[in-house]
């Protein structure tokens, strides 16, 4: 199985690395004013929050994002309150003086301070912020100003909490009912959840969340770290130290630019563009029959599960509504998780993911679906945002202004203190009285003194002929002033007048290479939507390639699975035939051999009654027949029946030791239930005997001689008893084999019902019936019955043992 990745990183790859494919380029978006969403994908214990936050000496993700930040943004950093989020998911910005009071007030209250860049770092996370690389984004726009607020949450059991809280964070506190005592069977209250809101700009957002304002990477990490230590975790088979919960920690980015002297924040709520990079850290699926979880842990696989198949499936809807054009409503509100993030799968940021698999054989199946999933994650397109508009004001006012403070301290250095227009004007003044004639003494001790004032008039011509002239001397270099002025308005009214003239050549050539751009700009978005359509209309002949590739393999497979039972079937088939044939060949067989063995037994019976009606016929009258002995009958040879064909490939019988008679033999005395009771004085009697009414193989087990009591009608109407006896053998199939020795036979007779047989009223009998008062012994003798283990059948059913 082979999936497709924009990259694809080995089990060496090292955090730096990782970090500049993936995350680099979400915080330089961060930092333009764009948004960002980054989360960690697989099953548990695959290392998803070591990508994301790293081992000691080594970072992970989530540090160096921080870094990267801090070392971008550090120089233009606003103070402490500057930036103020609301409520609202807003934010607002204050002034200098606002900005003071606040601090002093936050400075005043008995709450916990914020972290300090300037505190001793903790040694327990010191070597995961430590990092060398020092990157930062190259263009960041000099005139504004820049505030990093952090906030930490976690969704568990598809509750929102905030791991930020001052307060308790797990209260353990008993339920009180309306008689003010506590609820029976331990029942408790949980956390305080957080309730999900969406903005004007339709975003969402969690409504009391504590956010904090931080200003080093030191500061935020310590943050983050002491939500961290609240986050749910568990031991469980497959982890030591499992997350039970989905971690989101949101790093939001407050920018403003400077006003048009480059000294203060502008007053402007409209320029004020917020922006938020989150990190994810999702919980692991797993499967309870591998986690062996069990009450809580079994609670939170299953909340686990449920929001992260409601993930699964907002992307598959998204991805159908896309590329069939349908307009299906998309679950977000399912799952907290999905419903956070809602804003990012409509559009309103960048969206990666990073799959990590474990390459343990236990996980194969579960590492499949989730690469799976990914793989489908990226056929998905969101629409990007267009960036706002800038807000007119001069760039580079910032140094400028700085340039100009640097510049004026440099001067006033240079000239020993501090100089100004007022003591300028001052010192021209009295350098003005200086030069005019010093007035005399103005005062008259005697009334006929007429010199002082006279005197006094002569000076004061001298001070009015020296004013005129200085007037006039001022009304000159006025009139040259003037004069020049008005050559340096005219030269500038000509150098005005080239350079409108140069101005509007540049604006035609400006409109003009905007009309191109316009035109390029249609052109392009033309050949855009066409490249659209042309990739949809790919996608869907790929869809219905691979659905027919699909079709076409099960198809293949479906026939080769019929032509497989088909031979199958034939095999069966055939061996079935050939094993009825055999089985039918041998009950054929065996059928022809009893038959001719009972048309034999036929014929010796007719054969020995006609001998013994020959000597009854050829006898004289006045002798006694003499019916012939059994001994003599014996003597004479007989023609032997011919025994049944044996089976082929029977295994031979096992004959076993036979105890000695001294021990005692044992009899099974098989008496049929239809038997009748002859009531005769001479009655069969078998010592150590076990009576049944049906062979069985228990009873022939434990004896080693068999009789079965066999009842008939005679010819002359009266009832024969035959004693068949056997011995009783043990055979290699596990069963009993009786083979028949010998028959007595046990007849009760009437004296005066008896007929001769010479009588010639007897008819003879007809040829093809069979006498029952003959019996073939010998023939009989030589057939063994065998009682198979577990056969409930009697002996003379089967005449040959079969190997189990």
């Amino acid at each position: 199985t082979q999936y497709s990745f924009k990259e694809v990183f080995g089990t060496l790859v090292v955090q730096k690395e990782l970090f500049d494919v993936v995350a680099k380029p979400l915080v330089e978006d961060l930092i333009r004013g764009k948004n960002g969403l980054l989360f960690t994908y697989g099953v548990t214990g695959s290392g998803k929050t070591h990508t994301m936050t790293g081992s000691p000496g080594d970072g992970g993700l989530l540090p160096r994002c921080l870094d990267m930040i801090f070392n971008s943004i550090g120089p233009f950093q606003a103070k402490r309150f500057v930036f103020k989020l609301d409520d609202k998911n807003g934010v607002d910005v204050q002034c200098e003086v606002d900005a003071l009071l606040e601090r002093q007030k936050r400075d005043a209250m008995p709450v916990p301070k914020t972290p300090s860049g300037k505190r001793q770092i903790d040694p327990e996370f010191a070597d995961m912020i430590n990092v060398q690389d020092h990157c930062k984004v190259e263009e960041v726009d000099e005139d504004n100003v820049y505030s990093v607020f952090v906030s930490y949450i976690e969704i568990y059991n598809n509750y929102i909490y905030d791991l930020l809280e001052e307060a308790p964070f797990d209260p353990i506190k008993p339920k009180w009912n309306n008689c003010n005592t506590p609820v029976r069977n331990g029942d408790f209250i949980p956390p305080q959840s957080k309730i999900l809101r969406e903005d004007q700009n339709h975003n969402m957002y969690v409504t009391g969340c504590t956010e904090v304002e931080v200003k080093s990477t030191e500061e935020a990490f310590e943050v983050f770290w002491r939500g961290q230590k609240k986050r749910r975790i568990a031991n469980t088979q497959l982890n030591r130290e499992s997350s039970r919960s989905h971690s989101v920690f949101i790093i939001k980015l407050a920018q403003a630019p400077l006003d048009a002297d480059g000294d203060n924040v502008l007053q402007e709520k409209e320029q004020i563009t917020l922006s938020q990079l989150s990190l994810v850290d999702l919980a692991g699926s797993e499967r309870t029959n591998r986690t062996k979880a069990e009450g809580n842990r079994l609670r939170e696989a299953g909340n686990i599960n449920q929001s992260l198949m409601t993930l699964r499936t907002c992307i598959e809807v998204l991805r159908e509504n896309q590329m069939y054009g349908t307009n299906k409503m998309v679950p977000y509100r399912d799952s907290k998780l999905t419903h956070l993030f809602k804003n990012y799968f409509d559009g309103e940021g960048k969206v990666r993911m990073i799959v990590c698999v474990n390459p343990k054989a236990e996980d194969y199946e579960e590492s499949l679906q989730v690469m799976r999933f990914a793989e489908m994650t990226q056929e998905v397109e969101v629409a990007r945002p267009v960036d706002r508009p800038l807000c007119g004001l001069t760039p580079g006012r910032r140094f400028r202004n700085q340039a100009f403070r640097e510049e004026l301290s440099r001067k006033l250095e240079m000239r020993g203190g501090p100089i100004n227009g007022e003591t300028e004007e001052q010192s021209v003044s009295e350098m003005f009285l200086q030069n005019l004639p010093p007035l005399p003494s103005c005062e008259l001790l005697d009334i006929n003194d007429d010199q002082t004032l006279p005197k006094l008039i002569e000076v004061l011509e001298k001070r009015h002929k020296l004013r005129q002239m200085l007037s006039e001397e001022f009304a000159k270099n006025v009139l040259a002033f003037k004069t020049m002025l008005q050559d340096f308005d005219s030269s500038v009214v000509s150098k005005e007048n080239y350079i409108q003239g140069k101005l509007s050549e540049k604006e035609k050539t400006i409109a003009g290479q905007k009309m191109e751009l316009e035109r390029l700009e249609k052109k392009i978005k033309t050949l855009e939507y066409k490249i659209e359509i042309l990739e949809k209309t790919a996608t869907i002949y790929e869809e219905d390639k691979r659905n027919l590739q699909q079709e076409l393999e099960s198809q293949s497979q479906k026939l080769q699975r019929q032509a497989s039972d088909k031979r199958r079937l034939e095999a069966r088939l055939q061996g079935m035939v050939a094993e009825t044939t055999m089985k039918w060949e041998k009950e054929c067989e065996r059928r022809v051999a009893a038959k001719q063995l009972e048309m034999q037994n036929k014929l010796w019976v007719k054969d020995e009654k006609l001998k013994q009606l020959k000597a009854i016929v050829t006898e004289p009258k006045n002798e006694k027949p003499e019916r012939p002995s059994r001994e003599r009958d014996r003597e004479k040879p007989v023609q032997r029946s011919v025994s049944p064909t044996p089976v082929p490939n029977a295994p031979p019988v096992r004959l076993r030791h036979r105890r000695s008679r001294s021990a005692g033999e044992r009899w099974v005395d098989h008496k049929p239930p239809s038997n009748l009771p002859t009531e005769t004085v001479m009655q069969p009697h078998v010592p150590h005997a076990i009576t049944v009414a049906a062979a069985s193989e228990k009873a022939l087990a434990k004896c080693d001689k068999y009789m079965l009591t066999h009842q008939e009608l005679a010819s002359d109407g009266e009832i024969e008893t035959k004693l068949i006896k056997g011995d009783v053998f043990k055979t290699r199939g596990g069963g009993q084999a009786v083979q028949f020795t010998e028959i007595e036979t046990l007849k009760q007779e009437s004296p005066t019902g008896r007929k001769r047989r010479s009588s010639p009223s007897n008819p003879d009998p007809p040829k093809d019936a069979a006498d029952p008062e003959w019996t073939d012994v010998e023939t009989r003798c030589s057939v063994a019955v065998e009682m198979r283990a577990g056969s409930a059948l009697g002996p003379g059913y089967q005449h040959h043992a079969q190997p189990k």
